[in-house]
């Protein structure tokens, strides 16, 4: 088996509960698409989210999708003066058998923190 690490970002428009638990829905489930992922693949998911978010831990989205045997965790994103705002980033390790590469995925604005490889 090889690990693996999967890199994702969204950004939200409104601090409410029901944003970021929809835009959290939807990049992870972007991720799991992109890279054909079972929920038994993913090992650990580490949440972390920009200071004006705090409506809701991101990390409810991700139970409420069925990841009830993963281990997650919520930090918040070290401010930096300038920086993207109302942004989720997830970092998810995966273990695969195949030789697959991660697809990592940026969406909304977030498209900005990795324009190399950003979906849109």
């Amino acid at each position: 088996m090889r690990v693996r690490a999967i890199r994702g970002a969204i950004t939200v428009e409104e601090n409410t509960r029901l944003e970021i638990l929809n835009k959290t829905k939807k990049l992870l489930s972007t991720i799991i698409e992109k890279n054909d992922l079972c929920y038994e693949d993913i090992i650990s998911i580490i949440f972390t989210a920009t200071r004006d978010i705090d409506a809701v831990y991101p990390a409810v989205a991700a139970r409420e999708m069925g990841l009830t045997q993963v281990p997650l965790l919520c930090c918040q994103e070290m401010y930096v003066e300038g920086s993207l705002g109302k942004c989720i980033r997830v970092l998810i390790h995966v273990q695969w058998a195949d030789d697959r590469v991660p697809q990592h995925v940026y969406l909304e604005k977030a498209v900005n923190l990795r324009p190399d490889i950003a979906q849109t």
